[in-house]
């Protein structure tokens, strides 16, 4: 079972990091207060809430700047969809949705310290670090992961001697297939993206956190920007849901993809769709 650990998770890494021999801690009177758990804000609107630019409608309506031929995987994918499929969306399969999509819907905590800051999420991602130490970046060996490998640097914009934005850059390789949401609108299958955001507290209200983010990606025919944001849970005791996959009714047996019933039989998801292969099953006796 692929559980959310939240306040458990932070705290485990909280007495990790403490410093050896007693040795005093960092100073976190430099660094800003992003503290607590943080909600995803999305405006209401018909359709799936879970959606890339939060600010538009999901699938078509997120206008994302595909080139031509990946207008065609998210149209290929929506008609499977419309037929029964799981289209261009592997999240359906119990698989993690990785970059950018793990930073649209997750309750999130950041535990900030100077070489790292970690990104703590739900459902089935892992969490994401992102290294403040000056290090250069990897070589080309770099093995593929969900979240991708992440370099940050911290910034005093308005010079008052505390840190107030946090600039990260992310590069793969990536494990995939990805998709924005759950249309299955298509990242490149080369899984080489880049992902460069801006981590700043509103302006006006200290409890809302703004991740813009603007992703680099083959299947686009430009840089494509949103603006991400997420309400600080006040709560003294927030609630952290446990979520797992144990629920899925998806199946994939080769390139088909099966219903599970209520019942635990196995489903078609389309008309005259055809059964599994049974070559390595005994056939029943007559």
């Amino acid at each position: 079972m692929l559980l959310h650990h939240g306040l458990i998770g932070a705290t485990v890494l909280a007495a990790l990091m403490l410093p050896p021999g007693g040795a005093r801690a960092h100073d976190e009177s430099k660094y800003p207060n992003w503290k607590g758990p943080w909600a995803t804000l999305v405006p209401p609107m018909p359709g799936q809430i879970i959606r890339f630019d939060p600010s538009k409608p999901w699938g078509l309506g997120q206008q994302a700047p595909l080139n031509d031929e990946y207008k065609k995987v998210h149209e290929e994918s929506m008609a499977d969809q419309a037929n029964g499929g799981m289209g261009n969306y592997p999240t359906a399969q119990c698989l993690p949705g990785g970059m950018p999509r793990m930073m649209t819907y997750n309750t999130q905590e950041y535990v900030i310290t100077p070489e790292l800051t970690y990104i703590i999420l739900g459902n089935m991602d892992p969490i994401r670090r992102v290294y403040t130490d000056g290090r250069p970046w990897p070589g080309a060996d770099l093995e593929p992961t969900y979240q991708g490998y992440s370099i940050g640097n911290w910034i005093d914009e308005d010079r008052d001697g505390r840190y107030d934005l946090l600039e990260v850059e992310t590069r793969g390789p990536f494990k995939g297939p990805r998709a924005f949401d759950a249309t299955g609108l298509p990242l490149h299958f080369d899984n080489m993206s880049v992902f460069k955001e801006r981590f700043y507290l509103d302006k006006s209200n200290p409890d809302l956190l703004h991740d813009m983010i603007t992703v680099i990606d083959h299947a686009l025919t430009r840089p494509w920007t949103v603006d991400k944001t997420f309400r600080r849970i006040s709560a003294r005791y927030p609630v952290f849901p446990e979520q797992s996959c144990e629920i899925n009714a998806q199946v994939k047996v080769g390139n088909e993809h099966y219903f599970f019933s209520g019942d635990g039989r196995l489903m078609p998801t389309r008309k005259d769709q055809p059964p599994p292969d049974l070559t390595f099953f005994k056939p029943p006796q007559k």
